[in-house]
């Protein structure tokens, strides 16, 4: 997303293919050394594009989201593009669990990409998520072509795709770059995003008459989220929750959401909201100066949770969603709207 919608994310800025010089960066991913990591290596990522390179590759740079499920699976990133830095320092949420301090910066935000950065990387491979078809998301389309002078490109489609097919997709890079998808902090994730799960679908069942809105705001206009191309919404969906959500989409959007002027931002009632939690989107106080959100009856009520809409896919990430969307929907009543 841009300055919010996911498909807006895309592209932006451009910057001039110089030489490769010095390399930087971190130590590669902590993988045992075996006559297979020099074996030819391949791999057919979403756009139906086949990389082949002579060997396994160890030096990779990705998208923070990506860089962040990567890591959750056992692979260490050695640049990161896209939001992994707060103005204070600490780690954007994006990122996840990734140690900003080992990690090369290629951009810090939408419009930013240093495709001289990278080239001084002498990275092996590139890994972004897909919300628009083909387009890595932060990839600036003006230097699509000189990043891929520079490096082969790994697109995991990140829509239209159930959520376990994405995180399980993750996992099996992860596993052909090298990481072990048997190490204990993996299977220890997969089993607490199970339980995670589990919970929530008990929840839903105990209170079928909660109804849950997933929105983004901007100044000129309140998103409310499209469930099925959310892969994260589209889940708990199955799982019984109760989504409030359009029929369909805004044609001018490509998808995700229905785009209200604030005026019409009563259009959907729900008894609990939960709005987009990115740096990028207005958050609830600055939304309250709105009246039409103020009258609405989570808003009153106080039942505005945080969206975490830009989750890692990976176990751990939606495990630690998973739990605390729960912990919010227990203690919500679910009588506020018939």
């Amino acid at each position: 997303m841009a300055n919010v919608p996911r498909r807006t994310l895309v592209a932006l800025g451009a910057a001039a293919l110089l030489g490769v010089s010095a390399c930087g960066g971190t130590a590669a991913p902590p993988a045992p050394a075996s006559s297979a990591s020099q074996a030819q290596w391949t791999w057919t990522d979403d756009r139906g594009k086949n990389i082949s390179v002579p060997q396994r590759p160890k030096r990779v740079v990705a998208q923070a989201s990506a860089a962040a499920a990567l890591w959750d699976f056992g692979v260490r990133p050695v640049g990161v593009f896209g939001p992994h830095k707060l103005k204070d320092g600490g780690p954007d949420p994006e990122v996840g669990e990734v140690d900003i301090s080992t990690v090369e910066t290629i951009g810090n935000a939408y419009g930013e990409f240093n495709v001289e950065k990278l080239a001084t990387l002498q990275p092996d491979l590139l890994v972004a998520g897909m919300y628009v078809k083909d387009a890595l998301w932060y990839v600036p389309e003006q230097s699509a072509a000189a990043v891929e002078q520079i490096v082969p490109s790994v697109g995991v489609r990140l829509s239209g795709k159930p959520l376990l097919e994405i995180i399980e997709k993750y996992g099996q890079l992860a596993a052909a770059l090298g990481a072990d998808p048997k190490a204990a902090p993996v299977v220890e994730a997969k089993n607490r995003f199970d339980a995670a799960s589990a919970a929530l679908k008990t929840l839903a069942a105990e209170k079928p008459d909660l109804k849950v809105m997933i929105v983004t705001g901007t100044p000129e206009s309140l998103y409310v989220a499209y469930l099925p191309d959310h892969a994260d919404i589209q889940y708990w969906g199955e799982l019984g929750l109760n989504i409030v959500s359009p029929e369909r989409p805004t044609e001018s959007e490509g998808g995700f959401w229905e785009v209200l002027s604030w005026e019409n931002a009563d259009k959907y009632q729900a008894d609990v909201i939960l709005s987009d939690a990115r740096a990028q989107s207005m958050k609830p106080e600055e939304m309250a100066k709105k009246p039409t959100w103020a009258k609405l009856p989570a808003v009153k009520a106080g039942q505005v949770y945080p969206w975490h809409a830009a989750e890692r896919y990976s176990y751990l990430g939606y495990a630690k969603v998973m739990e605390e969307l729960k912990t919010n929907l227990d203690k919500s009543k679910d009588d506020l709207v018939k």
